[in-house]
């Protein structure tokens, strides 16, 4: 049995839109790390961040989760778009 052009040119159209919707859910994830940062500030103020190990922990998951982006993504603009605007996050965090 072969692979007819129809066949993989679907296959190729899954792969790119599985690809897409791993940099939309990067996206998602690391705004939501720094969502629930900001709300845990509100709630409990700047100095509980910093007696936890929180920013450590969500900076190796937005690590990973830009990772994850890297593998998948064929566009290095993509990922380093992400990836520019989640270390930001970061910088800003650690002031």
């Amino acid at each position: 049995m072969s692979i007819t052009k129809e066949q993989i040119a679907l296959l190729l159209y899954i792969k790119n839109m599985l690809a897409d919707l791993i940099y939309i859910n990067g996206v998602i994830a690391t705004e939501l790390i720094k969502v629930t940062e900001n709300t845990s500030v509100i709630r409990r103020g700047e100095e509980f961040l910093s007696t936890t190990n929180c920013l450590t922990e969500h900076k190796e998951l937005n690590e990973k989760i830009i990772e994850i982006v890297k593998k998948y993504k064929t566009d290095p603009k993509d990922s380093e778009c992400l990836e520019k605007h989640t270390l930001t996050h970061l910088k800003n965090s650690e002031k």
